[in-house]
């Protein structure tokens, strides 16, 4: 017994040891022949990516724009002066509320006779509109000449007011003449008529030439109808209706190069490749667009640009921006 433990234990477990350790040679340096086929032949790419196709269906678009925009006290009216001559009586003071046509000041203008004498012609400054005199700087016995503005009248009105970015107006199939006019935290929505889109003209002073442009940006706003209470700061949200089209033939923007009038899509073709077909645009609702000519119902398409074509409608929309 002793013998065993001695002798015939240890070199037992030598004997193991020295197999195990030939094992994990032959495992990390020579690998099976046939395992590295299988795991080889494993590491092959099996499947192909594919463009995702759509059927083009019809539908209804509804175009409406949201803009945020703000409620703004209408613009001071200037107090002009149509006539010369000397202030006598001032017949209101600032802070005070005037009506249309009512009569402000009186002026004397001495007009010099043949004989000496002299002929007084009176007239009078008169308010050109109602509202408050928030400025007022008319004084008796003060001269005054035609062009001079002595005065100014805030209305009690207001107007609501934001902007639209250039892209946006082609979502405006047609100038819109009224707004649906949500106020934060205001009264029920109403409709404001008399809508107006103004764009600064181009030419204006202290740019020299050459000089890049500022971005231009298009003014909306129309008057808050009487009744309304309202109060100057207040946000709100402006929704232009861009119209309306029904039973028409619909794809998604995804699908589409350019979003206004003539665009471009991509047709499977006969090698099963993304082929471009032209086609004529119409309404929008921001993620779906009405095809008007190029497309039948039922014909399939790439549901989004082909990769390759990204970069050449990205340099395009950039040579755009910078023009």
């Amino acid at each position: 017994m002793a013998v065993f433990r001695r002798v015939v234990l240890p070199v037992a477990w030598l004997a193991i040891g020295a197999v195990a350790t030939t094992a994990l040679v032959k495992l990390a340096f020579f690998p099976d022949a046939t395992e590295a086929a299988v795991v080889g032949a494993g590491a092959e790419p099996t499947g192909a990516l594919t463009e995702p196709q759509i059927a083009v269906e019809r539908g209804t678009i509804v175009n409406e724009l949201d803009l945020p925009a703000t409620v703004m006290n209408d613009p001071a009216i200037a107090l002009p002066v149509y006539k010369p001559g000397t202030v006598v009586d001032v017949f209101f003071a600032r802070g005070q509320v005037v009506e249309a046509g009512a009569i402000v000041a009186s002026v004397r203008q001495d007009v010099p006779q043949e004989d000496g004498s002299t002929f007084a012609l009176w007239s009078e400054i008169l308010a050109p509109g109602t509202g408050t005199l928030s400025e007022l700087t008319l004084a008796s016995g003060q001269a005054v000449a035609p062009g001079d503005t002595v005065g100014a009248i805030a209305p009690a009105t207001y107007r609501i007011q934001g902007s639209i970015a250039p892209a946006d107006r082609y979502r405006l199939v047609s100038e819109p003449s009224e707004a649906s006019i949500r106020i934060t935290g205001g009264p029920a929505p109403f409709t404001c008529t008399g809508l107006k889109l103004e764009t600064p003209l181009a030419g204006l002073a202290g740019a020299s030439e050459g000089e890049a442009a500022a971005p231009t940006t298009t003014t909306v706003r129309c008057p808050v109808p009487a009744g309304n209470r309202v109060f100057p700061g207040l946000g709100a949200t402006m929704t232009i209706a861009g119209g309306r089209a029904e039973d028409v033939l619909v794809v998604p923007m995804t699908a589409v190069i350019g979003t206004a009038e003539a665009g471009v899509v991509f047709v499977p073709g006969a090698d099963g490749l993304p082929e471009e077909r032209a086609v004529v645009l119409g309404l929008n609702d921001g993620s779906s667009i009405e095809v008007r000519e190029g497309l039948e119902e039922g014909e399939s398409i790439f549901e989004f640009v082909p990769a390759e074509e990204m970069p050449a409608e990205a340099d395009a929309e950039t040579a755009e921006a910078e023009g």
